[in-house]
């Protein structure tokens, strides 16, 4: 059995910042794992700019942000395993993992920081009537086709879902020269960010149909063309609405999951919402010693968030290790409430966190001309107004810790919208 410290379970920019954090909080034995032939993650087939805005100061590509953090790692001297899978997480922090190299090993951790990010939600999981024919793809494998083995999956597209990466690649296969006739979105609102409709759809005449999905799909060897329709507020097709489109190509980006098998394993708790696990103000899960950090938690909207929460969990493991950071007595729950799907962390401890804590969560529905209200035993801590918030967007408040000190009482704190429209 090895050993080490702590194990970081990622290599993308959640577990590169985590490991940088770790090693300048005095942590010496740290070992990253990546399943993937580089470090960085999905930020190597991002190169796409709009990223760094908030960590560096400037617009950089998704390989250039995570080229950033891998020249730390290096500069630091923290040893990384690349085309390492790991295989599963004990609740004691034994690492079960394997590579053509050492084959299977194990590790027995003295902490871990889960960085495993994300997946796409799969053709399987939407329900899609229709043959199995040639030419589906899910956004982020079509971005990989293309920006990475240089290879344009069709000339005529159709995008189900109008989640950040199937904006995005609109975008990306109009460059290339392929024609792409529509985005459709199940809901009533697009679920990414609105620069990205804007620079991605607008910018180029692509439409966007809300409250549309396709219903048939049409080919056996090859996709041939594929029909959409209105659905009603039940998410059901409304007849009479159809609409066929000749393509060859349909590409799916109807959602993230976070990669949670392995939490799951080790008996860490999932929120039912996120996918993610349960995680405190230190962003520890129900396991003691294991922490969660970036989309493997829950699915963020910018990667400077990804690389701010890594550098917190990287910190709290370093805690973990040297003794300072053990569970208090006290725990008070956070509750989303009004419009507010969830939060994270879901609990915090007054005695163990910072001057203050970030709590973000992400909202149910568009709304125009909230207050975000956190309040507890009917008093209100913070009002924040906001001209717009949709689910697209990550929301988030600040929780001081004097305020909280000064009300012993508090067992839950409430997160909600007021005056939503």
């Amino acid at each position: 059995m090895e050993r080490c410290d702590l194990a970081i379970i990622g290599g993308g920019p959640a577990g590169l910042a985590a490991a940088v954090a770790a090693r300048e909080a005095g942590v010496q034995d740290i070992l990253i794992l990546e399943r993937d032939r580089e470090l960085g993650g999905i930020l190597n087939q991002c190169i796409h700019s709009g990223f760094g805005l908030h960590t560096f100061q400037e617009e950089l590509t998704g390989p250039e942000y995570a080229g950033r953090y891998a020249a730390k790692v290096r500069a630091l001297s923290i040893p990384y395993l690349l085309d390492t899978m790991a295989l599963e997480l004990s609740p004691e922090r034994v690492v079960t993992a394997m590579n053509r190299e050492r084959g299977l090993f194990q590790m027995q951790a003295g902490a871990v920081i889960l960085a495993m990010g994300c997946r796409e939600r799969a053709r399987g999981s939407l329900n899609i009537p229709g043959y199995r024919p040639a030419g589906i793809y899910s956004a982020g494998t079509a971005q990989r086709l293309v920006n990475m083995e240089g290879y344009l999956p069709g000339k005529e597209a159709v995008i189900l879902g109008s989640g950040d990466i199937g904006l995005i690649m609109a975008r990306r296969m109009t460059l290339e020269g392929a024609k792409v006739h529509v985005v459709a979105e199940l809901l009533p609102y697009s679920g990414g960010l609105k620069r990205n409709i804007v620079q991605c759809l607008d910018d180029f005449g692509i439409p966007l149909k809300l409250s549309h999905t396709v219903i048939d799909i049409q080919g056996r060897e090859r996709v041939e063309g594929v029909t959409l329709a209105q659905v009603d507020e039940n998410r059901r097709p409304i007849p009479g609405t159809e609409e066929r489109y000749k393509c060859d190509t349909l590409l799916l980006s109807c959602g993230l999951i976070p990669e949670n098998e392995l939490s799951r394993g080790a008996g860490v708790e999932l929120n039912p919402v996120t996918s993610g696990p349960v995680v405190d103000e230190s962003l520890e899960t129900s396991v003691p010693g294991v922490f969660a950090c970036g989309n493997v938690l829950h699915v963020h909207d910018l990667v400077d968030f990804v690389s701010q929460e890594a550098e917190a969990a990287g910190k709290s493991a370093a805690g973990f290790l040297a003794g300072k950071n053990t569970r208090g007595r006290r725990s008070i729950a956070l509750r989303a409430k009004d419009g507010v799907r969830y939060t994270v962390p879901a609990t915090v401890d007054p005695n163990r966190m910072g001057e203050e804590t970030i709590v973000r969560f992400r909202v149910s529905d568009v709304y125009r001309n909230p207050t975000i209200a956190v309040s507890c035993n009917g008093e209100i801590l913070l009002r924040k107004k906001r001209m717009i918030v949709s689910p697209g967007e990550m929301e988030e408040i600040r929780l001081k810790k004097a305020q909280l000190l000064a009300r012993p009482d508090i067992q839950e704190i409430t997160i909600a919208l007021e005056a939503a429209k």
